[in-house]
């Protein structure tokens, strides 16, 4: 029987996957084009063709560009109509800009659980969350992972109590429903272009819908409350500069160009990974039906301890001692953020993101990234410490991970 890496064996894999981000000769191009300009920031012009391509691919009709995610989440909430005291449904388990978006703009988050098998909120609670007695004006979706939610079953319950769907697509880009884009199934989507996104500028963001009033009003908030055919001192609102830079733009096209291929290549190795697993116990997210294209921006499962053999916190240890890179699921859910202590929000019972911060993690998507050889060292690796740890008992398979302790 082999000896885990973690134990001082060798470990199952020692090159790298791929380094994320990607980057190359034609983001150097498009920069260069930036650089001979005369306009560096919001204004140019690859600016304006960055966000009408991302919102043509996705099926929208406007794109807004931002500083951020974060900030297009805010952005949305407020052309959208969501002031002081509103409340928003989101789920309890997200980047916490997910929920921190709604209580920047005045509402109140209202957490309600996930699905087991999707890590995507679950639709059949949002009813429950939708409190007849106070201000429920929406409900945020994420797309966890990169794997589209049951948008169909969510817009009817969503419906059911006059619910704006707003959609937080940023693990999502290219992501489809039914062959619909990601960010255009709800009111308004937005997405994230953060270093570790499947599109990347270091930062940056984007808006997009089909609601052109709620465009105009969402390009008045990111550009210093100015509308459009008025002067440049002529501020209408409350507003703030939260521009998307020339430099950012051509690093995104030159990642949009990418995008689909990247897509189909994770889509084909997680397809052979799933394959070649053979060790009981793991569960890997579930695609719903109408999921037909998944980014997989993360590779999302659980571990059924009695079952594999060990728990979460010891199969992470040992799959990254094997050279196969792997991190915990969010430590708690959202609204056990300290932050919550004090700002106003709702909480629904939210057992199953209760229990993922117990069971669950993921791989990045990098790990699907290289050739099938390298995917086939995932399975390869979860077998190897399956056959140390495969339970004879509880007992007997700790101590196999653990090693001895005192008095055994």
């Amino acid at each position: 029987m082999a000896t885990l890496a973690i134990h001082g064996g060798k470990p199952l894999r020692e090159r790298p996957y791929p380094a994320w981000p990607v980057a190359g000769p034609r983001e150097l191009e498009l920069l260069q084009e930036v650089l001979a300009s005369d306009q560096w920031g919001g204004y140019n012009e690859l600016v304006a063709r960055f966000e009408q391509l991302f919102a043509s691919l996705h099926n929208c009709d406007h794109g807004v560009a931002v500083a951020n995610g974060s900030v297009a989440i805010e952005v949305a909430l407020q052309a959208a109509g969501i002031v002081a005291g509103d409340e928003v449904i989101v789920p309890a388990h997200s980047f916490v800009a997910t929920a921190s978006a709604v209580s920047r703009v005045g509402g109140v988050p209202v957490f309600a659980d996930i699905l087991p098998d999707t890590y995507n909120l679950d639709y059949r609670k949002i009813a429950a969350a939708a409190s007849a007695k106070t201000k429920t004006k929406a409900v945020i979706v994420v797309h966890f992972g990169g794997v589209l939610a049951d948008m169909d079953r969510i817009l009817d319950a969503a419906d059911s109590k006059k619910l704006l769907v707003l959609e937080d697509a940023a693990h999502a880009h290219g992501g489809e429903w039914h062959g619909q884009r990601a960010g255009s199934l709800g009111l308004a989507g937005t997405f994230s272009f953060q270093n570790s996104k499947p599109m990347t500028a270091g930062e940056g963001g984007i808006l997009i819908t089909n609601d052109e009033v709620l465009a105009e009003r969402a390009r008045s908030l990111v550009n210093c409350g100015r509308r459009k055919g008025h002067g440049w001192f002529e501020h209408f609102e409350l507003a703030s500069n939260y521009r998307l830079s020339g430099f950012q733009a051509a690093v995104l096209l030159a990642q949009l160009e990418r995008l689909a291929e990247q897509v189909r290549h994770r889509e084909q190795n997680l397809k052979v990974f799933l394959e070649n697993l053979t060790a009981p116990g793991l569960f890997f997210q579930i695609t719903p039906q109408g999921a037909n294209v998944q980014t997989l921006y993360l590779l999302v499962g659980r571990v059924d301890e009695d079952v594999f053999g060990i728990g979460r916190d010891e199969f992470v240890a040992a799959l990254e001692a094997e050279g196969i890179p792997c991190r915990r699921f969010y430590p708690h859910p959202l609204y056990a953020n300290p932050m919550f202590r004090e700002l106003p929000h709702r909480v629904e019972p939210c057992p199953v993101a209760e229990r993922a911060c117990k069971d669950s993690f993921w791989l990045p998507q990098r790990v699907l990234m290289g050739s099938e050889e390298d995917t086939l060292d995932i399975a390869r690796a979860i077998a190897k410490i399956y056959e140390v740890v495969k339970p004879t008992s509880k007992r007997s398979a700790a101590k196999r991970v653990n090693g001895p302790t005192s008095g055994a």
